[in-house]
């Protein structure tokens, strides 16, 4: 485990900070910057005001993404404000250049108020191909990303929703083939119905778990039929009638275990209730409800995932947001839709399987650890270069056939394209 002062070194020493502005061009000479800003920068902007597509063609828009929060729900430190949140969105920028050269402006808002950062997105949004909002609280988070869907002409994506719900949904779809188990049939308890266990209640549902077999709890318990203590919109999308109130008692022949709020919150007698060959997925961070070793001391029967990387199975969204988003610029989407998400998911679960022919790259990096579909292998590892050549394309092409994409694509040329991106990247 890294220290404080380790942490605290590697943003401070050198230039501080993770990230740097590097011209693309040349600025050598005279004529250079007479290319680079005026007189010859009037041209580009002449076809840009008669043809606002050619922004794609004349600026970095087209490989620019906006990484905005308000700083209302970092990771668990809670509502510590848009500047305490810059060093996760520097982060963030990091993970999207290295896992898919994707460029990213980090915009951090010191606003709480649900209009004004709305408004404020849809001023600059004309500078970017793409909007990840991050770390913006529940239920505030929700109305603000279907409002910018709903406004703007490009992807507009909330990782805490989406990206633990995609990455999960993949392991859970090899968990399932591997228990022998039916996503129709499964009963799914949720613990925690914040931003990223809405989102994955929703995903869930739409890979075909029905909505009567999923129960939610907050911190109020079971969200139940009737109930109207601390109930939104989006929590009593899930309301539905069960006898159950605690969690205890919700997760009583439970298939599946989805967590996303606090650690401790799962005993070992409700593992031992849970239906045979039960399906874990205990992702409080930075420690998660139940840990790996404790499942194992009262189930031989489980799989356990967590959003650790110290225990197998990581659920890592940096497997998901840099494939998704370099997909949908590439073909100019006008917006991340479900087809996309879960092309995303099902290629995630897919490319596991694939695991004896890991590159060694990914083996020495993980002790030369033996890969292959099974409890302790759901889903890639985030140095796997396989991601981009494989994720990235069943994400442009379902952009493509559902319809979002604006630029058609040779999704086999376009693979060829990413295996030199990945060749580059692997490099870095």
């Amino acid at each position: 485990m890294i220290t404080r002062e380790q942490a605290l070194a590697y943003h401070r020493e050198g230039r501080p900070g993770k990230l740097k502005v590097v011209p693309t061009k040349p600025t050598e000479t005279q004529e250079d910057l007479a290319l680079a800003y005026t007189p010859g920068v009037a041209e580009p902007c002449r076809e840009i005001a008669k043809d606002p597509s050619r922004a794609y063609d004349y600026t970095i828009k087209g490989n620019l993404v906006c990484v905005v929060s308000n700083g209302s729900a970092v990771l668990g430190l809670g509502n510590i404000g848009a500047l305490a949140g810059k060093p996760v969105m520097e982060g963030k920028a990091v993970l999207f250049k290295r896992f898919a050269d994707v460029d990213v402006f980090d915009i951090e808002l010191d606003s709480q108020d649900v209009d004004e950062i709305v408004r404020t997105i849809e001023c600059i949004a004309p500078t970017f191909g793409g909007i990840n909002l991050e770390d913006i609280r529940s239920p505030e988070c929700f109305e603000i990303e279907e409002r910018l869907i709903e406004s703007l002409d490009i992807p507009v994506f909330h990782d805490d929703q989406h990206g633990t719900a995609i990455i999960s949904g993949a392991a859970l779809l090899n968990a399932l083939e591997i228990t022998g188990k039916q996503l129709e049939e499964i009963r799914i308890v949720f613990s925690g119905a914040g931003a990223a266990g809405i989102g994955c209640a929703r995903f869930y549902r739409g890979l075909g778990v029905p909505v009567e077999n999923m129960i939610l709890c907050d911190s109020h318990g079971v969200i139940y039929e009737g109930r109207t203590a601390a109930i939104n919109k989006y929590k009593a999308e899930f309301q539905h009638k069960t006898s159950a109130r605690t969690l205890a008692e919700a997760i009583k022949n439970a298939d599946v275990f989805c967590g996303l709020s606090q650690a401790g919150l799962v005993t070992a007698d409700m593992v031992r209730s849970m239906a045979p060959k039960p399906i874990i997925f205990a992702m409080a961070n930075p420690d998660p409800e139940i840990t790996p070793d404790q499942v194992r001391q009262v189930r031989d029967d489980a799989i356990v995932a967590t959003g650790r990387s110290d225990y197998p199975n990581q659920v890592n969204n940096v497997l998901g947001f840099p494939f998704i988003f370099r997909g949908a610029l590439d073909v100019q989407a006008s917006r991340i839709n479900e087809p996309m998400k879960v092309a995303c998911a099902r290629a995630l679960a897919e490319l596991a399987k694939r695991g004896k022919v890991v590159p060694q790259i990914v083996r020495d990096a993980y002790g030369n650890e033996n890969f292959e579909l099974g409890p302790n292998y759901l889903i890639p590892k985030p140095f796997d270069p396989r991601l981009l050549t494989y994720v990235v394309p069943a994400v442009a092409q379902a952009a493509m056939d559902s319809g979002v994409a604006r630029r058609k694509i040779d999704i086999v040329e376009y693979g060829h394209q990413l295996s030199k991106t990945s060749a580059i990247l692997s490099n870095m």
